[in-house]
């Protein structure tokens, strides 16, 4: 059997898996209530959540995206490692204090927190369709990126056996099969089998790769070789891009909404503390591991374009497996975990987008089982255009993607960080402050100007947002003040 069929049986079989799974999800489920569909009746243990939150943060941007950044600037994308690491950080200054309440007051999604926390105040309503209308936009972005990335890495390994579209289309409707039967058990379950194939298959590709180039010393004087440049130290620039890169993605993820609805999902608050620690290896195992992919395909794929760079993952799998049919099963091994990963994310974010649209932009009630079937059906719609535009648009760069969503989304952090640590922040103000934020995001997209000497738009939007909320607030009458948290409980 050759390696393009070897990876087509695979995908077969891996795909039957997930629907074995889909269906003992389907049997478990309690009722058909939103809390039961999109939070898995709020009882996924440490093992369960650890791997869902890791399946789901570490994605086809991960997998796909990283190497090809880390390919394009060289050993500069080590700093990958580092907003990593920062979404753990910011995590904590969340996550104790928001899953109390979460509980007590029986939240499902985002949109519950901004009704809760600004209930009664002038501007609330409209504070919370505008950070709905950007998670949203965030989920439909996210997908479309975890669908494009599926379809290169299937139609790669495969060989062409199967196309870009058909891999796309097969791939976006078994994401939604088992997302619409099994709800978050299913994507839960499926995370955790996702994000061991991940881990097994990234450790074997890094082997392999050090095994071949003699070494990272070795590995490092190929690439200096092909590309002397590669390892240049940054200048002020760059670093301070760093740092913005760093703000932007650590801020931004923690207000993702399939991350915020896993808080929800805990069995407990000690359990949520337990997976959080173990996440806070993940970078080490996984940023950093691809970053050295991305670079190692430096020596090995030499002038690739930017949107070509996007590939060089499956590029090295395709050169692995041509080494025999040990190593073709190997590779079929890391395709099926970076496949797994991203499909992972895919569902994570199809069932948040649902529940978003659902409950947040068409204020239906999470207390009803009729909300579980309108946000089945928001899902479908919306996983057929996300993969119609993938398949349409193949020739977007992951990171362009990746950095105009967090830029937006980042807007939406001071309605959660600051309101749930600063009992005097006002719904009027925040609105105000949100909509200048992505004023300045929008304008900076529309001049083609998303850097300010090295500072992302997006950062610089969210510090005048900060500024008009915060000092609005002070002169603002205090409202209600709202019963919060101060540890895990």
């Amino acid at each position: 059997m050759t390696r393009e069929w070897l990876g087509a049986v695979g995908v077969v079989a891996y795909l039957a898996l997930l629907i074995g799974i889909a269906v003992a999800a389907r049997r478990a489920r309690q009722n058909e209530s939103p809390a039961d569909h999109f939070l898995a009746g709020r009882g996924l243990g440490v093992f369960v959540l650890f791997l869902t939150l890791y399946a789901t943060t570490y994605s086809g941007n991960t997998l796909l995206g990283y190497p090809g950044e880390a390919y394009r600037q060289g050993f500069s994308w080590v700093m990958a490692t580092g907003f990593m690491l920062s979404i753990i950080v910011v995590f904590h200054a969340l996550a104790p204090k928001l899953r109390p309440i979460a509980v007590r007051e029986g939240f499902v999604t985002p949109g519950d927190w901004v009704r809760f926390r600004f209930s009664g105040e002038s501007g609330s309503r409209q504070l919370l369709f505008g950070v709905s209308l950007l998670m949203a936009f965030a989920l439909a972005s996210f997908l479309f990126s975890q669908l494009k990335a599926m379809g290169e890495l299937a139609e790669q390994f495969s060989g062409g056996v199967i196309s870009y579209e058909w891999s796309v289309a097969l791939l976006a409707g078994m994401v939604l099969f088992y997302e619409t039967v099994g709800g978050m058990r299913a994507v839960a379950w499926t995370d955790a089998l996702q994000g061991v194939l991940m881990l097994v298959g990234l450790a074997a590709l890094l082997q392999w790769l050090l095994a071949e180039s003699g070494g990272l010393g070795a590995l490092t004087s190929q690439i200096l070789e092909v590309r002397p440049g590669a390892a240049d130290l940054p200048d002020a620039g760059e670093q301070i891009n760093w740092f913005s890169t760093i703000a932007l993605m650590g801020l931004a993820s923690v207000v993702y909404p399939q991350a915020i609805q896993r808080i929800y999902a805990a069995r407990s608050g000690r359990v949520l503390r337990r997976s959080l620690a173990l996440m806070s290896f993940m970078p080490l195992a996984t940023t950093l591991v691809v970053t050295l992919v991305g670079l190692a395909a430096i020596a090995r794929f030499q002038g690739l374009g930017d949107v070509e760079a996007d590939r060089v993952m499956p590029l090295l799998l395709g050169e692995w497996a041509r080494q025999g049919l040990g190593f073709s099963i190997a590779a079929m091994v890391v395709f099926l975990g970076a496949l797994a990963a991203i499909m992972s994310t895919a569902d994570s974010v199809l069932l948040s987008l649902g529940s978003v649209a659902a409950e947040d932009l068409f204020g239906r009630s999470h207390r009803e089982a009729d909300t579980t079937r309108f946000g089945k059906r928001i899902a479908a719609a919306l996983i057929v255009g996300m993969a119609l535009l993938a398949i349409g648009a193949r020739d977007v760069t992951l990171w362009g993607v990746i950095e105009l969503k967090m830029e937006l989304l980042i807007q939406s952090v001071p309605v959660f960080l600051i309101a749930i640590h600063w009992s005097r922040f006002r719904a009027q103000p925040a609105l105000l402050g949100l909509a200048f934020g992505v004023g300045i995001v929008l304008a900076g997209v529309a001049w083609d100007s998303q850097r300010v000497s090295g500072v992302h738009i997006g950062v610089i939007g969210l510090a005048a947002n900060v500024a008009i909320a915060c000092v609005g607030s002070l002169f603002r009458v205090p409202g209600r003040r709202f019963r919060g948290a101060t540890q895990f409980e």
